[in-house]
């Protein structure tokens, strides 16, 4: 075979393969150039799921008609000069590949006028060949249509999907886009229909109502807000209460400077705040933008400019975990309860709201009067009236005061505007589990000898692993050695986890330690402190007093995540007087 250089129409097609994957790729490429161009308003249209045709119109500076065929050659752009600038990228765009790697794939039209010209022009380009700039009447701003996408790459073409799937794949772009900038508006057509339309949003209200549009009431209701600064970095933007999890990561977006990300790094970070919240297999919901310095960060690292290095990897690790990490430990019952809006909030059937058991009011007539006056060894009247006669007052004792135990689970507390409802066994479970880990912090942990030392199988590289953090490991309470390529001799154990299975304990610690570090043993050491605690919580169908109810409120009240156990269950729920008095009619 003959080494040749290839013609300069296949060499921009081979580049257009890491560029234009499919009509959605072309959009995003598109839109890139409208927003680095300064644009408040762009719309997109769409025929045949965008490979008959994509239109982008913006109102950007637009392209002065002597640039116009520069800006379809190849690594030609206005965002670089030197090869410094590339140490600090601040546009979306910055190579000057889109638009010839588009152009050498499908039929392209540019037209522009920038503000400060009084004619626009146009320039075409088919199959690699640009036609003459003639002028065409034009607003300010610029137009790219790109036509017959993959016309002349049969091969690409085929692969395409289904009309409605390409279109489904331009609607979620122009979704995670009109996330990044709020103050840019964005329009979506297809058939002659608008699909979308987001207005700029340029105070917190419109915010709100742009996030809503894109990912449901449901998410809005659910989210707290964040904005937080610190090591040269600020996090700010929504984060959804565990009790929100899915069951895919399908509601996660990440934004680094205005930049769509998707980074194993940032999704590290965020996964291990949640650890002590979510359902096991669950995902966490956010819509989270961090802003640093552009020089902390290669964006030059994927074609697609979906990943990065940031050059400080573990300081925006640690700073995403403990920034997250620390808005969730302050979800706990005094903020919720005390504005009426919890967490876990339910509303109940025919009222109206969230969630709530499907129930007639006969039956919770018969639930509640079962539980205050007839269930077996209930404590003596004048508890129970005490607690009914103590109406908190605003700001006191957000959970208010135990009046019943329903059923040997619940307990039933008289609080500020309503009734709170608490699942004894998760709350015991949250703060017992919050103790446990108080008592890991900041001091070496107690050993337990074993009385015979345990044998432990693992991998060479896992041995490896535990003898290069064996100090580690003694400052957590495990006395470990190497005993042969590939096993560990354990000769004591955590005196906090007295019925932990060793072998499992040190396996989990060792693929934590691997996959993040110095913390992940710690982690995984926190995982078992969660197993003890929900065995040590008190179980279904024990009877508490009064006095030990309100014990355990108290104690919500002041732990940390106390809205969530330690697998993610709600702790507890909240129904307002406006709720009952509808459920019965009060008033009308």
């Amino acid at each position: 075979m003959t080494i040749r250089v290839l013609p300069e129409q296949l060499i921009h097609q081979i580049a257009a393969g890491e560029v234009v994957e499919r009509p959605a790729s072309v959009v995003k490429e598109l839109v890139e150039n409208s927003l680095d161009a300064g644009a408040s308003s762009i719309e997109i249209e769409i025929e045949g799921g965008g490979a008959s045709l994509i239109r982008v119109r913006d109102d950007g500076s637009g392209i002065a008609a002597d640039e116009l065929v520069l800006a379809l050659a190849r690594h030609a752009t206005s965002k670089l000069a030197r090869v410094e600038d590339l140490e600090a990228v601040r546009t979306l765009g910055f190579r000057g590949e889109a638009l010839p790697s588009i152009a050498s794939v499908s039929r392209v039209k540019l037209v522009s006028l920038p503000a400060a010209a009084a004619v626009a022009y146009s320039v075409s380009a088919a199959d690699g060949v640009l036609s003459g700039v003639s002028p065409q009447p034009h607003p300010p701003g610029t137009t790219v249509e790109v036509r017959d996408l993959f016309f002349n790459v049969p091969a690409r073409r085929k692969f395409l999907r289904s009309e409605r799937t390409e279109l489904s794949q331009v609607e979620r772009l122009v979704e995670r886009l009109a996330l990044s900038r709020f103050d840019v508006g964005f329009r979506l057509l297809s058939a002659r229909k608008t699909l979308a339309d987001h207005p700029p949003a340029r105070d917190e209200r419109a915010r709100d109502v742009r996030v809503a549009a894109v990912l449901g009431d449901e998410f809005i209701t659910h989210a707290l807000k964040l904005d937080h600064e610190g090591s040269g970095m600020r996090l700010h933007g929504w984060f959804c209460m565990p009790t929100y999890a899915r069951s895919q990561a399908d509601q996660q977006h990440f934004f680094l400077n205005g930049r769509p990300l998707r980074d194993k790094l940032v999704a590290s970070a965020v996964r291990l705040a949640y650890r002590d919240v979510l359902y096991h297999g669950r995902q966490p919901a956010y819509v989270l933008y961090l802003e640093m310095d552009p020089a902390r960060v290669d964006v030059n690292a994927h074609p697609q400019k979906l990943e990065v290095r940031f050059r400080e990897p573990r300081l925006v690790h640690d700073f995403l975990f403990r920034t997250v990490e620390r808005a969730l430990a302050e979800t706990r019952p005094v903020q919720a309860a005390s504005t009426a809006v919890p967490a876990a909030r339910f509303s109940l059937p025919g009222v109206g709201g969230d969630i709530g058991p499907r129930t007639s009011s006969l039956d919770l007539y018969t639930a509640l009067g079962a539980a205050v006056r007839d269930m077996p060894g209930a404590e003596p009247n004048e508890h129970r009236e005490a607690a009914i006669a103590h109406e908190p007052s605003p700001g006191e004792h957000p959970l208010g005061f135990a009046i019943a135990q329903l059923h040997g689970i619940y307990i039933l507390a008289q609080a500020q505007g309503g009734l709170v409802l608490v699942d004894m066994h998760a709350a015991h479970e949250r703060t017992t589990y919050e103790r446990l880990k108080q008592s890991l912090a900041g001091k070496r942990i107690a050993a337990q000898p074993l009385l015979v030392p345990v044998a432990i199988n693992v991998s060479a590289a896992e041995a490896d692993e535990a003898e290069k953090h064996a100090a580690l490991f003694d400052e957590l309470g495990i006395e470990i050695s190497r005993s042969g390529p590939a096993q560990l001799l354990l000769r004591s154990m955590p005196a906090l986890l007295p019925s932990a299975d060793p072998a499992t304990l040190v396996r989990d610690m060792l693929a934590d330690l691997r996959e993040q570090g110095t913390g992940g043993a710690m982690q995984a050491l926190e995982r078992a402190l969660g197993t003890m605690a929900c065995h040590q919580a008190v179980r279904a169908n024990r009877r508490l007093t009064v006095p030990e109810m309100n014990a355990l409120l108290r104690e919500m009240e002041t732990t940390l995540r106390a809205d969530q156990c330690v697998h993610g269950r709600p702790t507890w729920s909240f129904v307002s007087m406006d709720d009952l008095d509808r459920l019965f009619l009060r008033g009308r």
